[in-house]
């Protein structure tokens, strides 16, 4: 019987012959994602006197979920982060205002097919888009990385889902995913590895992919695998850099398989307050909102922002309404501002919030008061997940968000694509 993507990659890395799910092996990342929110590993770093991290050449640090600091605690933080990086080493280093950390792991080619990554962020399996293995964890977990270069992962279980036929005008990656947690539920892939395939996937560009795979935590995977393809060759080429994509087997077994046919699809959002409460746009549409939001680790790239400069070019978003961006980096910034889509964001009324999480976890930038309804491209929409926990977040594309934007209420973008 053949292998899925995730019991060949931890094969590959204990360098063992074979493993099967369940199975607890130890190894050694080849890359490791850390943030501003790792304070406490650092803390607890030098509370053991430990002096040298493992592999800081490994090591990639943001600074993006309190970017930038409002307060006086984050930034004394930040500059503690800096510190530590210099003293350590860890030359790979992003500051505040460059970007969120998942776009700038893929773009900037931190990350490759065949890698086996780790960070201390819960969409870490994000990097699935690309063909690498990336579980999230703990504080207490890359600890131990940084103090021995190793730790110990149960070989997850996988699930296999099949994209098939022409995605219909309208229709985007998010509208995909939505519709792929509403069948599992927010626990229905509990660490498992969701591996997608199908030919609908040639369609959809690295940035849809990243979509996919950052959305399936919300489900409860360990990790994603997005099938490596000439879109995904034709991406990371671009870094001139060698790598090893694996590849599952066509006879490997799975947990569960679940094919869905994209035709029949129509645009979908996640309604309060759980990520499967998935519901057609069309049947709650209408409902008043007071902010609209585009970015987040899901969302802010280019084609996300092409397709909301299109809805709302020489237009006005509606009265009472507050439509923030954030770029997903600096760099997808400038292009933006390159193509005038910017231009037209802010000339229709959005306000810019720099490249970052901004207000998705509730830290600051944008939170949402009392009773106030958002609409968001973000991948949570839990109570009090952005500020008061009276408020409502529905999640959508970013085609359902501008088009909301534009009306005031709860908008199916069709209408106006």
């Amino acid at each position: 019987m053949g292998q899925t993507f995730a019991e060949k990659i931890f094969s590959q890395k204990a360098k063992v012959p074979r493993v099967s799910p369940g199975q607890i092996v130890s190894l050694s990342p080849d890359v490791i994602m850390t943030l501003d929110a790792d304070a406490e590993i650092m803390y607890r770093f030098q509370k053991l006197g430990l002096k040298r991290v493992w592999g800081p050449e490994r090591i990639v640090c943001f600074l993006d979920h309190y970017a930038p600091a409002s307060t006086l605690r984050t930034a004394n933080l930040h500059k503690t982060l800096r510190e530590f990086a210099r003293e350590q080493g860890i030359d790979k280093f992003y500051d505040v205002g460059e970007g969120m950390a998942h776009e700038l792991m893929i773009s900037n080619g931190h990350v490759l097919p065949g890698q086996f990554v780790v960070g201390t962020d819960s969409h870490t399996p994000t990097y699935g888009s690309i063909g690498a293995f990336s579980p999230g964890m703990g504080a207490s977990d890359m600890l131990s990385i940084w103090a021995t270069g190793e730790l110990w992962f149960k070989v997850p279980e996988s699930v296999k889902i099949v994209f098939r036929g022409k995605m219909p005008r309208g229709l985007y990656a998010k509208d995909l995913i939505l519709e792929v947690i509403r069948h599992f539920s927010a626990k229905g892939c509990t660490y498992m590895c969701a591996e997608f395939v199908g030919q609908t996937l040639k369609e959809l560009s690295v940035a849809e992919r990243i979509v996919l795979a950052n959305l399936s935590v919300e489900m409860g995977v360990k990790a994603t695998y997005v099938q490596v393809d000439e879109v995904t060759r034709a991406f990371v080429d671009r870094h001139n850099r060698d790598y090893a994509p694996i590849v599952p087997d066509e006879d490997a077994s799975y947990k569960a398989t679940y094919t869905l046919e994209v035709e029949r699809l129509t645009p979908r959002v996640a309604c309060p307050h759980s990520v499967d409460n998935v519901k057609p746009v069309s049947e709650i549409a209408g409902k008043e909102i007071h902010q609209a939001f585009i970015g987040t680790c899901t969302s802010g790239r280019l084609e996300e922002l092409e397709v909301a400069a299109r809805i709302l070019k020489g237009r006005k978003i509606a009265p009472g309404v507050r439509l923030l961006i954030a770029a997903a980096s600096r760099d997808i910034l400038l292009e933006a501002m390159g193509r005038g889509y910017i231009q037209d964001l802010v000339a229709a009324g959005a306000t810019l919030i720099p490249p970052g999480c901004g207000p998705c976890a509730g830290i600051h930038e944008g939170l949402l008061g009392d009773r106030e309804r958002c609409i968001s491209t973000a991948n949570r929409n839990f109570i009090g997940r952005m500020g008061s926990q009276l408020a409502e977040i529905y999640l959508g594309s970013a085609a359902t968000v501008a088009a909301s934007a534009r009306t005031g209420a709860l908008t199916d973008p069709r209408e106006f694509l």
